[in-house]
């Protein structure tokens, strides 16, 4: 795909968002503040339930990320961040350059502004199976690229949290999705990753889930 097509072409996209990392709930980053231990890795997943890049049509498809880091990236203080993602292998040629483009920040919109603040060194990319599954009443959210990461997560309760009702935060000064989202608190149930030199396996810590709806590329402002 052209330079020219991936920084003009009009896209949209809507869905899903969640992560599970390793720090303690809940996770400081989504306030801004530097993580629990000092630094952080995780998985982050995208689920897709409507997009369009041009003419091609994104619906259905889910991208996965690991990604590590040290330090706060919304202060511009972190060091030493890596990342790698995995595509869905059921996309087509034309879908696979398009998720390329949005997700590689080269299509504008707030990919890229993310990926500029964050600029992970990228340790690799595949195609591959990304398995996700999230309740409509959010008790639960699930990942998996078979033999490589599992991620999942249940909505987070306790003694005075109503039946049925959802831990959730408006106006996150860290949203990783951008902003003006809700995000609903969870706790990893099961984060294991062994791809692309990432290795780890734990349970109980930090998982959130945010809606994300994104659009670009970003408009050039208007010259007088």
């Amino acid at each position: 795909m052209t330079a020219q097509v991936t920084t003009g072409t009009r896209w949209h996209l809507a869905g899903d968002w969640f992560d599970v990392c390793k720090c303690a709930i809940p996770c400081p980053c989504t306030f801004a503040q530097p993580p629990t231990y000092g630094d952080c890795e995780g998985v982050l997943v995208w689920h897709i339930r409507e997009g369009s890049f041009d003419d091609v049509r994104l619906d259905g498809l889910n991208v996965l990320m690991l990604g590590s880091f040290t330090g706060n990236p919304w202060a511009g203080t972190h060091t030493d961040p890596y990342a790698a993602v995995f595509l869905d292998e059921r996309a087509d040629e034309r879908q696979r350059a398009a998720l390329g483009a949005i997700f590689g920040g080269e299509a504008g919109g707030w990919p890229a502004r993310f990926g500029e603040m964050f600029h992970p060194e990228m340790r690799g990319m595949d195609f591959a199976p990304v398995h996700v599954e999230i309740d409509e009443d959010l008790a639960t959210w699930r990942a998996e690229v078979p033999g490589r990461v599992t991620a999942t997560a249940e909505a987070l309760t306790g003694p005075t949290t109503p039946d049925g009702a959802r831990v959730q935060v408006h106006n996150a000064p860290g949203a990783e999705v951008g902003p003006g989202q809700v995000a609903t608190w969870g706790r990893a149930t099961t984060d294991r990753a062994d791809a692309f030199g990432f290795s780890w396996e734990r349970s109980g810590k930090s998982s959130k889930h945010f809606p994300f709806d994104w659009s670009g590329p970003d408009q050039e402002p208007e010259r007088s």
